[in-house]
C-alpha cells in the first residue's frame, strides 16, 4: 500500500487503526490515485492518467508482454521468452530494470493468476519423451559447467538452447502434459541463462530471463521452478542496490512453497531474504532468517526438494551468513561463518569457494587483520584465474578497495599488482 500511494507505512497503519485521519487534500489525492480510483467516483482533481493506464505506457518497465496484469496465457509466455532472447543484438537492446512496486505487482500476479495450459495440436512433429529428456539434460550440463568453471560463454549457449526450445514450442505438436514438461524445461533454462548473464555482469539482461522464467514456471504448474526464478531475482535485488526487492521476491516464493515440504528450497530462499535484510541494516530480521534457514537445512533433503537444488548444504548456509554479517558491520562473525563455509562447501563448486575467499579477505581487512586478508585474497585470485566469472572479479575489486590504508605495505603492493594484471 505504501508503494501504491506514496504514504508511509507508519501513517497507513495509523489510518487503519483509527489513530489518524486523512484530511490533507494532497494526501487524499495521492491515496485515491495510488488505488487507481476512477476519477468519476471521486469529486476531486485526480490526475487524468490513472495508475492502470500508466502501467500501459511504454515508459513503464512492465509495459507490453511482461505486464503482470495481462492474462498469463501461453502466447504471453512465449512473448516474454522472445523478449529475453530475441529482438535484435544484445548490444543495441535496451533492458529496463523491474523494481519496487512493479516487481511487487509481478510477483503478486505470479502467485494469484491462473495460467493457460501450454499445448499445440495439428501440424508439426510430436515431441517424444526422449527429446524432452535430452533437452533437460542439456540444461543440467550447462548448470554443472557453470558451477565448476564460471559463466564464461554459457550465456550464449543458454540463449541458443532457449531459441531451440522456443522453436519447438511454436512448431511442434504436443498435449497438455507434454506442454507442462516443455514449459518446465524453458523455466529452468531461462533461470540458468539469466544467472549466466548475471555472473557475467549483464545485470539488466539477466532480469529479462528471470521474468520470462517466472511466466514459463507458471505454465509448467511447478511452483518450485517459479520460486527458483524468484530466488535469483532476489540475488539481483540485493546485488544491484535494491535489497527490498530481494526481501519481496524471497518472501513471495516462500509463501507459495510453504506446506509442500521442501526444507532445502525454503532454506535457500531464507538466505536470499536474509541478504536483503542485511543490506537494509535489519539485524534482527537477518538473524531470524538465517537461524530458520540453518534449522531447515539440518532436517535434510526432502523428496519434494527439486533436483536442480543439489548445491544447497551447510556450507552454503554458512557462506550466506558470513556475507550477511559483513553487510551488518560485524567482520569477526563474518570471518567465523566464512571459515566454516569453506570447510563444508562442495569441493567441485570452485566459484562459490572463490567468492567465499574474497569475502573472507574483506572481512579480515575490516577486522584489522590486513596481512591475513591479503594472504586470503591471493588464494581467491588463484581461484579466479581458473574461472571466468565477472562477479568473482568484482569481489576481488572490493577487497582491493579495502586496502587503501595499508597500500604502503609490501604485501599489499604485491596483491594490487597481481589484481591489476588479472583484470587489466
Amino acid at each position: 500500500m505504501a508503494h501504491l500511494t506514496g504514504l508511509s507505512q507508519s501513517f497507513l497503519s495509523m489510518l487503519e487503526s483509527g489513530a489518524r485521519r486523512l484530511t490533507n487534500i494532497d494526501k487524499i489525492i495521492d491515496f485515491l490515485t495510488g488505488l487507481d480510483t476512477p476519477a468519476d467516483l471521486a469529486p476531486l482533481p485526480l490526475p487524468m492518467k490513472s495508475a492502470r493506464r500508466a502501467r500501459e505506457e511504454p515508459s513503464n518497465p512492465l509495459a507490453g508482454e511482461l505486464d503482470p496484469s495481462l492474462p498469463w496465457t501461453s502466447s504471453r509466455m512465449v512473448a516474454a521468452l522472445n523478449d529475453a532472447v530475441g529482438g535484435g543484438s544484445v548490444e543495441r537492446r535496451k533492458f529496463l530494470t523491474v523494481s519496487g512496486f512493479a516487481l511487487t505487482a509481478f510477483v503478486h500476479h505470479w502467485g494469484a493468476e491462473e495460467a493457460e495450459p501450454l499445448m499445440r495440436a495439428g501440424h508439426g512433429s510430436r515431441i517424444s519423451n526422449s527429446l524432452l529428456e535430452k533437452l533437460q539434460g542439456t540444461t543440467d550440463e550447462l548448470r554443472i559447467m557453470d558451477a565448476s568453471a564460471g559463466s564464461g560463454t554459457l550465456t550464449q549457449m543458454g540463449r541458443a538452447h532457449l531459441e531451440l526450445l522456443k522453436l519447438i514450442i511454436k512448431q511442434s505438436s504436443y498435449n497438455e502434459v507434454t506442454g507442462r514438461t516443455l514449459a518446465a524445461i524453458v523455466a529452468d533454462t531461462a533461470t540458468q541463462t539469466g544467472w549466466f548473464a548475471f555472473d557475467s555482469g549483464q545485470h539488466d539482461e539477466a532480469q529479462r530471463y528471470f521474468l520470462a522464467a517466472v511466466r514459463a514456471a507458471k505454465a509448467s504448474g511447478d511452483i518450485r521452478l517459479g520460486a527458483g526464478a524468484l530466488s535469483y531475482m532476489a540475488i539481483h535485488g540485493y546485488s544491484t542496490g535494491a535489497p527490498q526487492d530481494a526481501v519481496t521476491a524471497a518472501r513471495a516464493a516462500r509463501e507459495k512453497v510453504k506446506g509442500i515440504s521442501t526444507p532445502f528450497l525454503e532454506a535457500m530462499l531464507l538466505t536470499r531474504q536474509a541478504r536483503g535484510h542485511a543490506k537494509l541494516g535489519e539485524r534482527q530480521a537477518t538473524l531470524a532468517a538465517l537461524g530458520h534457514a540453518a534449522e531447515l537445512c539440518a532436517q535434510g533433503r526432502s523428496e519434494n526438494d527439486p533436483s536442480w537444488l543439489y548445491w544447497i548444504n551447510e556450507g552454503e548456509i554458512h557462506g550466506q551468513a558470513g556475507s550477511s554479517h559483513l553487510d551488518l558491520g560485524d567482520p569477526q562473525r563474518a570471518v567465523d561463518s566464512l571459515t566454516r563455509a569453506r570447510e563444508a562447501l562442495n569441493p567441485t563448486d570452485l566459484r562459490t569457494r572463490g567468492l567465499i575467499l574474497a569475502r573472507a579477505a574483506t572481512a579480515l581487512i575490516r577486522g584489522g587483520e590486513a596481512e591475513a586478508g591479503v594472504t586470503t585474497a591471493h588464494t581467491a585470485i588463484d581461484m579466479a584465474e581458473q574461472l571466468n566469472s565477472a562477479r568473482l572479479t568484482d569481489h576481488i575489486h572490493d577487497v582491493i578497495d579495502e586496502l587503501s590504508p595499508v597500500n604502503h605495505k609490501s604485501y599489499a603492493r604485491d596483491l594490487l599488482e597481481r589484481a591489476a594484471a588479472m583484470t587489466g
